[in-house]
């Protein structure tokens, strides 16, 4: 059977954990309050959609692709994203909750991330370069052999980076939350 190709198709409150979201590609779409908690969306497309209030906890991402894909309110606890396509990987998030995902060696320059949780999230060997991290909360956030060039920190909060393990030229950070970048030396910081 030959994947399907979606355009500019609005799904409500679709339980895809009932029903799999049918293989292929899907351009324009708008995803609103759907669940897709556990589903596989291995091998699927993803063009300028927008999933808005999804559930999109532990899902497969094998080879996926997401192309300027925006994420609104949506729930995504434990993705893998170094599983998706990797070709003009692109997407925003904005108010999700991404806690224990991985962008493990994941290339995801300029990527905006605003009001979200990041807690736990794996950003070991990726490349952040000029991204955007304004009001995310990185609790426990690992941050090894990253490329943090030119990234926006000023309003994240939590973080703690390495400055001797990571790529970080003129990336922006704002008082109390730069005092993650000490946090190694185990030092007394007061006001």
């Amino acid at each position: 059977m030959p994947d399907v190709y979606v355009e500019d198709m609005k799904y409500d409150k679709v339980d895809f954990t009932q029903k799999n979201l049918e293989r292929g590609e899907y351009e324009y779409c708008e995803f609103n309050n759907c669940d897709f908690s556990n589903t596989n969306l291995s091998f699927m497309k993803f063009v300028e959609c927008t999933f808005n209030g999804c559930n999109l906890s532990l899902v497969k991402l094998g080879k996926t692709a997401f192309r300027d894909v925006v994420f609104k309110d949506c729930k995504m606890l434990g993705l893998h994203f170094y599983d998706c396509d990797d070709f003009v990987l692109s997407f925003s998030f904005d108010n999700c909750t991404l806690n224990h995902s991985s962008f493990f060696g994941v290339k995801i320059r300029n990527t905006k991330f605003k009001s979200s949780q990041l807690q736990e999230v794996d950003f070991t060997d990726c490349d952040l370069t000029s991204a955007i991290l304004s009001d995310c909360n990185l609790v426990d956030a690992k941050f090894e052999n990253t490329n943090i060039e030119k990234a926006d920190f000023r309003t994240a909060t939590n973080y703690s980076i390495d400055l001797e393990k990571n790529k970080i030229k003129k990336a922006k950070f704002a008082y109390p939350g730069v005092i993650g970048l000490l946090d190694k030396y185990d030092i007394v910081i007061e006001k």
